[in-house]
């Protein structure tokens, strides 16, 4: 099979955030990355901007630079275009290139609303996608679906989560961050760290059959930090910090009890000194899993910072066991914020070079599509606790 020829957007020299270079750049740069794919195209605010990043990474000067996401869309030697840019920069950075009928890969939350994310999928056949949802195939979500499977727990009465963002501190926002405290923008812990977390959970359990929430601001305006952490400023913010949502799961994925429920409990900032920043329940009918960790991110990043585990509870023999799990080989190559995004380029190259029919069992990769039906939720999520959301 030819590599992919792909373009990636958002990889700066100067990015207020590093997802590009840190998560998705050392796949495509290590020898299987290269393999399957070829990194062709920038595109940043200006060719400058390009540029600029081309000679940051050292990557190779015949790397088109672009500067208007049209240009890039008319390129006919791309075949796959990564989105990693700001959330509300999504929509007019890759609509180009949708509408020429490019591959595309665009990090989640897809648009910064549902009305967006409509807009920029309507009339469109998006199968040829993906969507940063890199949760689904992390190898400890991989394995809870196995222990699941496996009816190691039996049938699944009842789910329990506790989250904390874990990422950021809960009163302040570090300056290259204060979009986070304006949800009109989209990129902010409700959508990313608890989307993220819901969407794994929905792999391993199922969707909701209903749900009611609430949600509240505890923390109106936040202290804004330098770069030395010292706080030179505040801000105002209408993105709440504390979720609760409680409902029914629907069947079709774990083996669950007609009306079984889930719950979870999603708050901003640290957790307890000591505790984890993420512990998940899947009680069933002949034991308990509980998964814990440092935060709910698994798919990458700080919430590795410490063991994650799954404990085993055997109501049969009152007995608890660690479930082992881990990274595949490839993966302990990268650094942690890339193994599950490499996992994504695994499956879809793998699809690919199977003529782009029906996905291979085992090897699903979550779709554009996907991040549409999420966005649904949310909005419902939204207009729980206001309306006029």
């Amino acid at each position: 099979m030819a590599p992919i020829r792909i373009a990636l957007i958002g990889l700066s020299a100067s990015a207020k955030v590093s997802w590009a270079s840190d998560a998705h750049l050392p796949y495509l740069l290590s020898e299987r990355g290269r393999s399957q794919y070829k990194l062709v195209a920038l595109l940043n605010s200006s060719v400058k901007a390009a540029e600029a990043a081309k000679q940051e990474y050292n990557l190779d000067p015949s790397i088109k630079a672009y500067g208007d996401p049209q240009d890039l869309a008319t390129d006919p030697d791309i075949d796959l275009v990564v989105v990693n840019t700001r959330v509300d920069v999504h929509f007019p950075t890759v609509e180009p290139s949708i509408h020429a009928g490019k591959a595309v890969y665009i990090e989640w939350p897809l648009t910064e609303n549902l009305e967006r994310a409509l807009e920029l999928t309507k009339g469109r056949d998006l199968s040829d996608s993906m969507i940063g949802l890199q949760g689904r195939v992390t190898p400890i979500i991989l394995r809870i679906k196995e222990i699941l499977a496996a009816g190691t727990i039996g049938q699944v009465y009842n789910s329990e989560i506790k989250a904390h963002g874990s990422l950021m501190q809960n009163d302040s926002l570090p300056e290259s961050l204060t979009y986070f405290a304006d949800r009109k923008v989209g990129g902010h812990p409700i959508n990313i760290h608890y989307g993220h977390m819901i969407d794994y959970v929905h792999e391993v359990l199922g969707d909701w059959e209903d749900f009611d929430s609430k949600m509240q601001t505890q923390r109106p305006v936040l202290n804004v930090t330098g770069a030395d952490g010292s706080v030179i400023g505040t801000v105002a913010t209408d993105v709440p910090d504390f979720l609760t949502v409680h409902g029914t799961l629907r069947s079709g994925k774990a083996d669950i009890v007609p009306g079984a429920l889930l719950s979870v409990t999603f708050r901003g900032g640290q957790p307890f000194k000591g505790q984890p920043g993420l512990t998940w329940s899947i009680n069933g009918s002949k034991g308990e899993l509980v998964i814990t960790a440092p935060g709910p991110y698994l798919m990458s990043g700080d919430s590795y910072n410490g063991p994650v585990n799954i404990h085993l509870h055997d109501h049969s023999t009152d007995q608890v066991q660690n479930l082992k799990w881990d990274w595949e080989e490839y993966q302990k190559e990268l650094g942690i914020r890339a193994r599950s995004v490499a996992e994504m380029y695994e499956r879809y190259a793998r699809w690919v070079e199977g003529g782009r029919g029906e996905v291979e069992k085992g090897y699903e990769f979550p779709r554009v599509g996907d991040a549409v039906e999420l966005m649904k939720e949310f909005d419902k999520l939204y207009r729980q606790h206001s309306p006029q959301w």
